[in-house]
């Protein structure tokens, strides 16, 4: 990202545990009292084999963005995470430094990876011994191992992780298992099966105090190197290092198959949903329009109101810099010059380097007679503006309300356009930019 840029306003996320922002200064309670350095090593050298693509599942895009960066992103909004370390196949090199650059993710180094991911994982622990004259790079306390296909973690449950292992040298994740385990014979039988209630899933984040697992590795086998994968077991075998374990949330949960893509972007899109900006203006009529949209999508989300996105001053509020999901309201007149404005000041902003934001054009039409050719002139008009601001991320799309004194037809209009505004921003489907959605 362009230098110029790392001052920006950094808005704030609309779900809580992958999405805020590294400079932030919201923070889970007892962060503060974190007083030793902490650091991020992610393994992401993986093929991806089981979800059947062709892309490495960790470079996957949905919402404009591939899996790694929300991974990334998780730990960047951690304050007390001083640096991350990605540790990546060297045919992927470039790729992820052009997503930290794309992305403006900032605390991360890349490193080449090794062929198994104990080798990987090693790599990206040598880095803070041999790179004591890098001042961006400090050795840690702790050390946290995560994977690049994880991305949704709690800092609260981070910060219990990381206290752990520093109480106790090392510290891992686990969750309750979902079904029975069983061995088999040979020959394809039933051997014996084990009692799930005293067995859990090993997970990820796991920490460890850094010279322990540094030591650890320094002992490695070969054999360990190739073919293990339990890090927890590396300290305990080496070092004598008992790691505490700590049950982990459901959202620990690791993208696998392509299924899980798909689930990733819905929980990604839901929680973008949560909330809306409505802009007003002054007119009577609009200010009822929001009213009643109001009641409308109270169901679904939170709805903030504005009567201007700026001020006297040029400045605009934090309702309107910090939200996701914009609805202008205009009556009469399309007000395309207003929008432009809106749209650069959204477009300076790093919102839509983020995920994309929803702007909805909101037409209230006060007369019974609209000219056709003045609808066909804002709908050219729409789709221009829709096709320049797609590119940065912005999904503009059109809405025209027309304004009926009988109350049942405008309840029904209203609670009709609330339905489009919320399934458009429900569904940020890039496709439908442009559109003019008539009530």
């Amino acid at each position: 990202m362009e230098a110029d840029r790392e001052g920006l306003h950094r808005p704030t996320d609309p779900q809580s545990f992958p999405l805020r922002e590294a400079d932030s200064s919201a923070s889970c309670p007892g962060s503060e009292r974190l007083d030793f350095p902490v650091a991020v090593v992610l393994p992401a050298g993986g093929s991806g084999e089981r979800t059947g693509l062709a892309t490495p599942k960790q470079f996957c895009t949905f919402l404009g963005r591939p899996l790694i960066s929300y991974t990334i992103q998780a730990f960047e909004r951690v304050t007390w995470v001083k640096n991350i370390v990605i540790v990546v196949a060297n045919e992927s090199l470039d790729l992820m430094k052009n997503i930290i650059q794309k992305h403006g993710h900032k605390k991360v180094k890349v490193v080449l990876g090794g062929p198994t991911r104990h080798r990987s994982i090693f790599n990206g622990l040598r880095v803070f011994m041999e790179s004591q004259d890098d001042s961006q790079l400090t050795k840690p306390k702790v050390v946290v191992i995560h994977d690049a296909v994880r991305p949704f973690m709690e800092e609260e449950f981070l910060l219990k992780i990381a206290n752990a292992a520093k109480e106790h040298g090392a510290a891992g994740a686990i969750r309750p298992l979902v079904s029975t385990v069983i061995a088999t014979t040979s020959e394809g039988y039933l051997d014996h099966s084990l009692e799930r209630t005293k067995y859990r899933a090993s997970e990820m984040p796991q920490a460890f105090l850094f010279d322990t697992i540094y030591q650890a590795y320094q002992q490695c086998t070969e054999y360990d190197f190739e073919f293990g994968t339990e890090c927890l077991h590396l300290v305990l075998q080496y070092c004598g290092t008992n790691a505490k374990l700590v049950e982990g949330p459901p959202t620990l949960w690791k993208v696998t198959y392509i299924r899980d893509l798909f689930a990733a972007e819905s929980i990604i899109k839901e929680n973008l949903s949560q909330r809306a900006c409505v802009i007003t203006g002054v007119h009577q009529e609009a200010v009822h329009l929001t009213h009643c949209l109001q009641k409308t999508l109270a169901r679904s989300m939170q709805v903030d109101t504005v009567s201007t996105w700026h001020g006297s001053d040029g400045s605009s509020p934090s309702t309107v810099l910090e939200n996701y999901n914009l609805i202008y309201i205009s009556v009469n007149s399309s007000s395309f010059h207003e929008i432009n404005k809106l749209v650069e000041t959204i477009g300076n902003t790093a919102l839509p380097v983020l995920y994309p934001v929803v702007l909805i054009m909101m037409h209230l039409s006060l007369s019974e007679c609209m000219s056709f050719s003045k609808t066909w002139d804002e709908l050219s008009a729409i789709k221009k503006l829709a096709k320049e601001v797609k590119e940065r991320n912005i999904l503009v799309y059109g809405l025209l309300l027309n304004y009926t004194k009988d109350a049942e037809k405008w309840n029904d209009a209203v609670e009709n356009a609330s339905v489009i505004a919320l399934s458009l921003i429900k569904d940020r489907n890039a496709a439908l930019t442009g559109q003019m959605f008539v009530v």
